[in-house]
């Protein structure tokens, strides 16, 4: 008997979960997972540290400063927006393909730090680049009470 083994393929596998996890949610047995749905776009996100502050940059690529949201509450950062879609409504003499670019609402949060001077948070967005500058206070060292 001439049998030969199959290769594993743990991305093969992952995939195949992923579809079927995909459909089961959706009910649909025929929407494979291919990628992000427009409504899970997450924005890719850096967080870097000096002494003086963290720094947060988020990628925002064709999202328009006005659509921009930045807030702190009970110690947790939050920026979200939306990035809208072209769609053929716009323009009827263009026919789409394919389209891979994820669009629609977004949120990413982030717990901040007890060191953050939650007054003095500044952000700025240029050429589809947010930076939230948070600055560091010094925090003074606990006292450490003996145990009898």
């Amino acid at each position: 008997m001439n049998r030969q083994l199959a290769k594993w393929d743990p991305i093969k596998e992952l995939n195949q979960v992923g579809n079927r996890l995909s459909s089961f949610f959706s009910g649909r047995e025929d929407l494979p997972l291919t990628g992000l749905e427009p409504s899970e776009w997450t924005p890719a996100v850096d967080i870097s540290e000096d002494n003086k502050e963290y720094l947060i940059v988020a990628d925002l690529p064709e999202v328009e400063k006005n659509e921009v949201k930045v807030g702190i509450e009970d110690g947790t950062l939050c920026i979200s927006g939306e990035r809208k879609t072209e769609s053929e409504e716009k323009d009827e003499k263009r026919k789409f393909h394919r389209i891979e670019r994820s669009y629609g609402s977004y949120q990413r949060s982030f717990r901040l730090p007890e060191n953050i001077d939650k007054g003095h948070v500044e952000a700025e967005f240029k050429d589809g680049v947010l930076r939230v500058h948070l600055p560091k206070v010094e925090t003074k060292p606990q006292k450490m009470i003996p145990v009898k």
